[in-house]
C-alpha cells in the first residue's frame, strides 16, 4: 500500500472526493500477475464481455478524434455500441495526430537485424529511464505488430522495399531499424486511415460525430463518469452528453510552454477539467523536448516548427569548435567542426534519445557554440549524405520535409547545413491511469497521450502514434467492455440534478470570464508563463528555480484573474473565450508541473535537476527513493471534487509502481 502525503497547499481544502475502485490510501494499477509476456491475454480472457444485443443499449462518449480518439470510436461502434465522438476541430482530419512525421515501430524485424518484442519492450522501458508501467509497455511492444498490419488493410501508403516488403528505418535509443513510415507524413497517412473507419461507422449510423465541441466538464453521478458538459464553439450553446462510460483522447499539454510543436489550438482543458473533478495527475513534470525543430524566429511568433527526428538517420549535428564562430557551415573545415554526439556517444551517434540529444544541444550552446540568433541552435547537415547517396534518395525518403524546411527558411537543406534547436513538444505526463486504461473515476478511460502510463520520463521516437493505436483499436475496446458488463449503471437524464449542476458550474465559469475587463490579453499571460516554464521547468530544473517559479506563476494566476479582458459574449463563436479558458487552465497546470518537477529529487529522462547530475554532466536517477510514479489528487487527502471557479490545493501520492533497473 502507499502512504499519501501533503503538498504544499495552494487554497484550502474543499468537498469529499468520490468512491474509487482504488485502494485506500493509493492507487492500485491492478496489472495482471504472471510472466510479462502472458499478461495481456490473461487479463484479455479474464474481462467480462458485453453481448451483441447488449451493446446496443450502451451509449459511450469519446472526447477527442485524432489518432487515439478515432480508433477508439470507429472500433467501440464497428463492436455495436453507440458512440458520440466530440472533437473541437472542424473534421477530424486536423486533429493534430496529422503533424507526427517520422514513423511508427513495430517488432516486424524484417530488416532481420535483430529485433523482437522483447527488444522493443526493453528499448521503450530503457529509453523512458525505467519509469514506465513495465506491464503496459510490454503490452505495446506485443501489439505493435498488429498495429502495422491493420493500417497496412486500411491502405496506408507505408514506403516499400523494391521486392515489395515493408520499408523500415532507424530511430534514437535503438539499434535496430524498425520505424515504419511514409515519407514525412506517418502521422498524416495513419490518421486517414483511422479518419475512414470512423467515417464508416458515422455513415452507418454507430458513430454520432460532433466537431467544433468543447468539453468543459465531467459530469458525474455516483462518483461514477456519465457524460461531459461541452460547448458549441460556433453558437456558444452549451450541451451535455451523457453516457454509461466516457473517454478522454485529447492529447498532451506542451502548449502550456506558449511555444511548442504542438498545433495552436492544441490544450489540456480536457484532462485539466477532469482532474479537477478528481482524477489523479501523474508525472506532470514529464515534458520532452524534441531535439530537431527550427528555432523561434522572432518575438511574434506563435508555434514552432517540428523536423522529424528521422533526419538523424542521415544528418550528422555539429558546431564549431570555436565559440561565437560567425563563418557560414561551407566556410568551416572538418577539422573545426565539433560533431559532438558522434564523439560523446559513439555507440549510437546521432541516434541517441530525444531527451540526451536535447540536453547535449543545450550543453555545447551554452559554451557559446551555438549558431544563429542567440546562439541557441546547432547545426544538422545532409549535405554529406547528399553527396554519397544523391539528392534524389533523399528526396524519396525525407522530400516533404525539405519542402517545410526550405519554406520556411528560404534555404535548401541539400546545400546548406539546417539549422535546428530543441523545443517542447511531447508530454509523458496525463492522468493516471490503470493496467485498463481507466482513471481514478470509475467510468473514465484516457487514452493516448492523455494518459501517463506507457512513455515513462521520456518518450522515444515513433511510440506516439503505436501508443494511440493500440489504446483505441485493441486495448480499450476490451477495458470497456470488462468496466460496462460488471457495473450497475442507473438512467441518467440530461435535466437530472448532476447534470443541472454541472452546466451550471460551466455558465458560472464563462461568466466571470466574460466579466474580466481588463486590460491585458489571455495571450499575454500565456506568453509570460511559457517564458517561466521555458526557464525553470524545461531541459533543466533546480530547487531555487522551480521554487520562485511557482511563485511567479501563482502570481500571473492572480493577475490573470485581475488584469485580463475577454470581449464578446457567450452565445457566438468566441475565439478570446476559448483561448482565456484554456490559459486558466494552463496557468494551474503549470504550477502542478513545477511542484512535480521539484517534488523529483534526481535526473531522469527529460526531467534533469542540476542537483542530481553525474560529473560529466549526466543524469544520476535515485531507483531508491523515485523509481515510482508521482500522482497528484486535487485538494487534500480524502477530499475533492473541486468546483471550476475555485482554486487547487494538491496532495501529492506515490503508488506502489516500482520500475525494473
Amino acid at each position: 500500500m502507499t502512504l499519501p502525503r501533503s503538498g504544499s497547499a495552494i487554497a484550502p481544502a474543499r468537498e469529499a472526493a468520490p468512491p474509487t475502485p482504488h485502494a485506500a490510501g493509493g492507487l492500485c494499477g491492478r496489472e495482471p500477475s504472471g510472466p510479462l509476456a502472458a499478461r495481456w491475454e490473461r487479463r484479455r480472457a479474464e474481462l467480462a464481455l458485453v453481448g451483441p444485443v447488449r451493446r446496443r443499449r450502451h451509449q459511450i462518449v469519446v472526447v477527442g478524434a485524432g489518432l487515439a480518439g478515432a480508433s477508439a470510436a470507429a472500433t467501440l461502434s464497428e463492436l455495436g455500441y453507440r458512440v458520440r465522438c466530440l472533437t473541437f476541430h472542424d473534421s477530424p482530419r486536423r486533429a493534430h495526430s496529422v503533424a507526427a512525421q517520422g514513423g511508427i515501430n513495430a517488432a516486424k524485424n524484417y530488416g532481420n537485424d535483430g529485433d523482437s518484442v522483447e527488444r522493443l519492450f526493453h528499448d521503450t522501458l530503457e529509453g523512458g529511464d525505467f519509469r514506465s508501467r513495465e506491464s503496459n509497455v510490454y503490452r505495446l511492444a506485443e501489439l505493435s505488430a498488429r498495429i502495422v498490419d491493420h493500417a497496412v488493410a486500411q491502405g496506408v501508403p507505408f514506403a516499400r522495399e523494391y521486392g515489395g516488403h515493408l520499408a523500415s528505418r532507424s530511430f534514437g535509443g535503438a539499434l535496430v531499424s524498425r520505424t515504419f513510415y511514409a515519407r514525412g507524413q506517418t502521422g498524416q497517412q495513419l490518421l486517414l486511415g483511422a479518419y475512414q473507419a470512423l467515417a464508416k461507422e458515422q455513415a452507418a449510423g454507430g458513430v454520432a460525430m460532433l466537431p467544433r465541441r468543447e468539453m468543459l466538464d465531467l459530469v458525474l453521478v455516483d462518483g461514477r463518469a456519465r457524460g461531459v458538459i461541452a460547448r458549441d464553439l460556433v453558437s456558444g450553446a452549451l450541451e451535455t452528453h451523457l453516457g454509461d462510460a466516457v473517454v478522454l483522447a485529447t492529447g498532451g499539454y506542451a502548449n502550456a510552454y506558449f511555444l511548442s510543436t504542438n498545433a495552436k489550438a492544441s490544450n489540456a482543458t480536457a484532462i485539466w477539467r477532469a482532474h479537477r473533478r478528481g482524477a489523479a495527475f501523474a508525472n506532470p513534470g514529464f515534458v520532452q523536448f524534441h531535439p530537431t525543430c527550427l528555432p523561434a524566429g522572432e518575438a511574434s511568433q506563435g508555434k514552432l516548427t517540428l523536423m522529424s527526428e528521422s533526419l538523424r538517420n542521415d544528418g550528422r549535428l555539429w558546431v564549431p569548435r570555436r565559440p561565437d564562430d560567425g563563418r557560414c557551415p561551407d566556410a568551416i573545415p572538418e577539422a573545426e567542426r565539433d560533431y559532438f554526439l558522434e564523439s560523446r556517444y559513439p555507440r549510437y551517434g546521432n541516434l541517441v534519445p530525444r531527451d540526451v540529444a536535447s540536453r547535449a544541444v543545450k550543453a555545447v550552446c551554452d559554451a557559446g557554440r551555438g549558431i544563429g540568433a542567440g546562439g541557441h541552435a546547432v547545426y544538422l547537415d545532409l549535405t554529406e549524405a547528399a553527396g554519397r547517396l544523391g539528392p534524389d534518395v533523399l528526396r524519396e525518403r525525407y522530400g516533404n520535409l525539405f519542402e517545410m524546411y526550405e519554406r520556411a527558411t528560404g534555404d535548401d537543406p541539400l546545400r546548406t547545413a539546417m539549422r535546428i534547436a530543441p523545443a517542447p513538444h511531447y508530454t509523458m505526463g496525463g492522468l493516471w491511469v490503470d493496467y485498463e486504461l481507466m482513471t481514478t473515476i470509475p467510468g473514465l478511460f484516457a487514452i493516448g497521450e492523455a494518459n501517463f502510463s506507457d512513455q515513462g520520463a521520456n518518450r522515444l521516437g515513433a511510440s506516439a502514434l503505436m501508443q494511440g493505436l493500440a489504446d483505441g483499436y485493441f486495448i480499450l475496446p476490451c477495458t470497456v467492455a470488462g468496466y460496462l458488463a460488471g457495473t450497475s449503471l442507473a438512467p441518467v437524464a440530461e435535466n437530472g440534478p448532476e447534470p443541472r449542476a454541472a452546466r451550471a458550474e460551466v455558465q458560472a465559469r464563462l461568466d466571470r470570464l466574460l466579466g474580466l475587463r481588463g486590460r491585458r490579453t489571455a495571450s499575454d499571460f500565456h506568453r509570460i508563463l511559457g517564458r517561466v516554464l521555458w526557464e525553470a521547468c524545461g531541459l533543466e530544473r533546480s530547487r531555487q528555480g522551480l521554487t520562485a517559479a511557482m511563485d511567479e506563476i501563482a502570481g500571473l494566476g492572480e493577475a490573470f484573474w485581475d488584469d485580463a479582458r475577454v470581449p464578446g459574449g457567450a452565445g457566438e463563436l468566441n475565439q478570446e473565450l476559448e483561448r482565456a479558458g484554456r490559459v486558466a487552465d494552463f496557468l494551474e497546470l503549470g504550477e502542478l508541473m513545477c511542484r512535480d518537477a521539484l517534488e523529483r529529487e534526481e535526473s531522469c529522462g527529460c526531467h534533469f535537476r542540476v542537483e542530481h547530475q553525474t560529473a560529466d554532466g549526466e543524469a544520476r536517477r535515485d531507483d531508491d527513493h523515485f523509481a515510482h510514479v508521482a500522482a497528484w489528487i486535487p485538494g487534500a487527502a480524502g477530499r475533492g471534487p473541486r468546483r471550476l471557479t475555485e482554486p487547487l490545493s494538491w496532495t501529492f501520492m506515490t503508488p506502489v509502481e516500482r520500475s525494473y533497473r
